[in-house]
Parts: C-alpha cells; structure tokens; sequence
C-alpha cells in the first residue's frame, strides 16, 4: 500500500505572487518522494475569490479549495478536511521546500517514534543569498519546557511553519489555534504540551524574505493585539499541559479516513 505525506499551503486573494514557483517545487518533490510513500498537496484560499489558485497545476497528487475568509489558521484548519496523509506540514505560498526535506520528516517520524518533528530554515534573501536561521536546536528531542521558556524569552528556537506532525494528533489538538498571528507557535506549543518532538538536522524550507510577506507588515501583529496574542498563545498551551493526556505515539500506519469522506 502507498503511503501519503500531505503538504498545506494556504494562500490570499493578492499572495499568490510567488505560488508558481512553489508549484514547481512541490512538482520536482512529488517526482522523487521514497519508495512506498506519495505527495499530496492540498492548496487552500483564505477566501473565495479562486484567483490564487489558478497558478496551481491540475494532476492527481493536488488538491485545491478554498473557504470564507478567515486567516491562515482558519484555511489550514480546513484544508485538514482534505487530509489524506498519515504526516502532514505546511509549506507558506511564498517559500520553498528544501531538496529531500519531506523524505528526511518521514525517517525522522518513524525512527523516533515521535508524533511531531521540526526542521532548521534558511533565510531566503532578496538577493538570492541562504542565511541560517539564529537559533537552531540540535538535534534530538524538543521539549515541552525547553520551547515555552523561549515562548516567554521572546526566544523562540523553531521556525513553527516546519511543523510536520502525525495527522491524527493535529486533528486530536484542534489544527491550529484561530489566532489572528502565531498560530504556528501556537500548534507547535500544543504538540509539544502532549508529546516529544524530534529536531532535525537538516534544513527543511526556504524562508523568503520579501516587502509583501504577511509576517513583515505591521498589522500582522500590532501593539492593539500583541498582549493578547501572547498571552493566548501561553494560556492554551499551559491548560492543555495541566490536564495530563499524552498522545501515544504509536508507529506509523496506514491511516484510516473513518466514515466522513471528503472528496475533490
């Protein structure tokens, strides 16, 4: 049996400038995915305009869809009903994925045992230049503690839209956290708070530095949210410590859709 590794993009009406050359990439890594496992990318609006997706191929491994707008973590969060992989990430619709980073999250996944891994980043300048990220773990396990004592040191060690988790224990946290901003961090201190994650070594993604990027303008985050974001942030992730569930990070299997099928 195939096995499926789903990627997320969640791309705007006006965000799309750079989604064709995302396209060809996803393209080159469905090529060349390992032995037993397929891509499938599920590309999502924020919004119902179907502008942005008019520059993503039509082929088998694509899934593309959209819903009222209601930022990023909405649209990934529903882009989850599309899910059909075992392991799924995201990838942003301005950035790359690196050559064999999704080969390198399946033996991390598997030979840990973990239900969620990380990679390192690397800054994709305007010029063309790759600057590594500042403050990359090593590798080996992330911690619960480690990664909220960076939280609140304004120190945080990941680069959150790296996240690649075991489908079943995003779905078991909710996807991510309806945050206007952070929500990445927000999933990541979540998975965390149940479970392990595992560090890669290798750089996962390209990270593009750009004038448009959300993340750059002011309002992403202003002064009127900032307090409240973080406190949010902080809050859910504590409160979902507290209660004790750990997720039982069984090995990787085939997984099981259940009744509810969605289809595209």
């Amino acid at each position: 049996m195939t096995r499926t590794y789903s990627v997320i993009t969640a791309v705007y009406d006006g965000g799309e400038k750079y989604l064709g050359e995302l396209s060809e990439c996803m393209e080159s890594h469905a090529l060349k995915m390992p032995s037993g496992w397929q891509l499938e990318w599920i590309v999502q609006e924020d919004g119902t305009t179907g502008r942005p997706l008019r520059d993503v191929p039509t082929a088998s491994w694509v899934s593309t869809g959209c819903a009222r707008r209601g930022g990023a973590a909405v649209a990934r969060t529903m882009a989850m009903s599309r899910v059909t992989g075992e392991i799924v990430r995201t990838v942003d619709a301005d950035d790359l994925l690196t050559e064999g980073a999704l080969g390198r999250d399946i033996e991390a996944l598997e030979t840990s045992g973990a239900g969620w891994c990380i990679s390192p980043a690397l800054d994709l300048m305007p010029d063309g230049s790759l600057l590594p990220g500042p403050r990359d773990p090593a590798e080996g396990w992330l911690d619960y503690e480690a990664l909220m004592q960076g939280y609140r040191d304004d120190l945080f060690a990941v680069v959150a839209t790296h996240l690649a988790a075991r489908t079943e224990l995003l779905h078991a946290l909710g996807g991510w956290p309806a945050l206007p901003a952070w929500e990445t961090i927000g999933a990541v201190l979540r998975c965390a708070a149940v479970t392990p994650g595992w560090m890669l070594a290798q750089p996962g993604g390209l990270y593009r530095k750009h004038s448009d990027q959300t993340t750059a303008r002011e309002s992403y985050a202003d002064t009127a949210d900032f307090t409240a974001l973080a406190a949010l942030v902080e809050f859910q992730a504590v409160a979902l410590k507290a209660t004790g569930w750990q997720w039982d990070s069984t090995p990787l299997t085939p997984r099981d859709t259940g009744r509810h099928k969605i289809t595209t």
